[in-house]
Parts: C-alpha cells; structure tokens; sequence
C-alpha cells in the first residue's frame, strides 16, 4: 500500500487522496513518485478513515511538531477524512500543531461552506494563491472551475479570520515580475507570501 502518512524535512505529512481540482504546471507529481521518506504516494485507492486512523496509531509523532496535509491530492478533494483525520489526531496527539496545505478551492469542491468547520480542528492553512491575475492563474494552476481566482481569495480572506496561521504560496516557475505582483496583492489582503523555490 502507498504511504498514507510519511516524512520531509522536519514534518509529518498526511497524503490522504491522490485527486485535486487542478493541474499546476509546476506541480511535483508529475515529475516524481514520491518525495520525502515517502516510498509511494500514488494510491490504488483513496484511503478510507479506517486506513488512516490506522496510520496515524502507527506513526510516532514524538519529534514532529507539526503535521500537514498535504500529499500527491488536493485534501479537501476527501474533506470528510480530513475532518475526520483531524479529529482524531487533536484527540490523540493534541501537542501536534496541524497545517493544510490547499489550493482554496475546497467550497466550490465540496459545494458548500467549509473553512468554519476546518477551524475547530485546524491550526493553520497554506493556501496556493501561485499567480498575481485570474488570467495567469488560469494558465498556471489549471483547475476544473472557471474563474477560480476569486473563489481561492474568497476563501483566503474568510480563512484570515478563522485560522491562527493563513499565509499564501507562490512557486518560483512564474517571473519575478508577477512575483512582486502577487507579493502586493498578498500585502493588500493583509496574508504572508511564501516563495516556494521550483527545482
């Protein structure tokens, strides 16, 4: 079976489904199997909260302070597992800060509102903002939904108010130009900007 939780750098990482509403030009998997001490990320099933609550009991979480979710999907393309995931780790290994990793389109996803929910069980969210323009983003991100854009920003600015730590991502495949630009309106809407270097 492929890793449903696994390590990179200093963190633990959750790669709780392998489907995502986007197809990032940068994106890592289409490059490589696995990344970290994953063996295999590419799952012959999306895992079931069994198969996760099952990982999860295995794992020792003594030296990692945080745990994200983030693997070879997007995760709230299985938010109930998500929810239900991170359930289960606040009430087992509650010393453990959790972080998503999202590209903010879970609402128009899942249909309906789900950053409130997130937030009682969530620490923090990362959110892929990876283009200054609805247009660039199109181009870059390529996600299932016309005019995304501003349904991820949306969902940043609610995040704002609701998580303890938001910050947006940007990967360095895009010019430094649009960089600054996305650097401004990260500015503008009062959210950190990580700078992701692409290799």
């Amino acid at each position: 079976m492929s890793d449903i939780i696994y390590t990179f750098k200093n963190n633990a990482y959750f790669n709780i489904t392998n489907r995502c509403t986007c197809k990032c030009i940068f994106c890592i998997r289409n490059e490589h199997e696995a990344i970290g001490e994953a063996t295999e990320l590419w799952h012959d099933h999306n895992p079931s909260f069994e198969e996760i609550k099952a990982a999860i009991d295995a794992f020792d979480f003594t030296n990692y302070p945080e745990a994200v979710f983030c693997g070879y999907g997007e995760p709230t393309c299985a938010y109930d597992n998500l929810i239900a995931a991170a359930k289960y780790m606040k009430e087992k290994h509650s010393e453990v800060l959790l972080r998503v990793n999202t590209n903010g389109l879970g609402e128009l996803f899942n249909k309906k509102p789900i950053a409130e929910e997130m937030a009682k069980y969530i620490d923090a969210v990362s959110i892929s903002l990876n283009a200054p323009t609805a247009e660039r983003y199109q181009e870059v991100t390529q996600p299932c939904f016309e005019n995304a854009f501003p349904d991820m920003l949306a969902f940043a600015e609610k995040s704002k108010k609701l998580f303890s730590s938001v910050q947006f991502s940007v990967v360095s495949i895009i010019s430094q130009e649009e960089i600054d630009a996305s650097q401004k309106l990260a500015d503008e809407m009062g959210i950190p900007l990580k700078v992701r270097i692409y290799s």
